[in-house]
């Protein structure tokens, strides 16, 4: 075989082992992702907590503190709503791929009128 074809069989293979790579780094990456959720709240809070502990220690004010958990809280169920609005777009995008239309099958089936039941 010659240098190039020799070239063109290794860059393919090459490109078919990073292919099969990608199908399983792409489960751990999302596991990564739904861990982090979790993280990212508890770090929300222990920031805001922080926040109003420093506000409070520089002015003097208590309720500063109080200030600063609120922040944190919220910004907590902030996170909580980006990854459901997240996740939310990609039932989506399943729900409308052909291998589950089931769904809309169920729904023609409901529309079809047997007639009376006769009991």
């Amino acid at each position: 075989m010659s240098d190039d074809t020799q070239d063109k069989v290794n860059s393919e293979a090459r490109e078919n082992a990073l292919g099969q790579r990608k199908p399983r780094i792409k489960p751990i990456v999302e596991a990564a992702d739904s861990l982090s959720l979790g993280i990212s709240m508890v770090v929300a809070v222990l920031l805001g907590v922080g926040i109003g502990w420093l506000l409070k220690r520089w002015t003097g004010i208590e309720w500063l503190f109080w200030v600063g958990v609120f922040i944190g809280v919220a910004a907590a169920i902030l996170n909580i709503y980006k990854a459901y609005s997240k996740q939310y777009k990609e039932f989506e995008k399943l729900a409308k791929e052909d291998r589950y239309a089931i769904k809309k099958q169920l729904e023609d089936d409901e529309d079809e009128d047997y007639g009376e039941k006769n009991y």
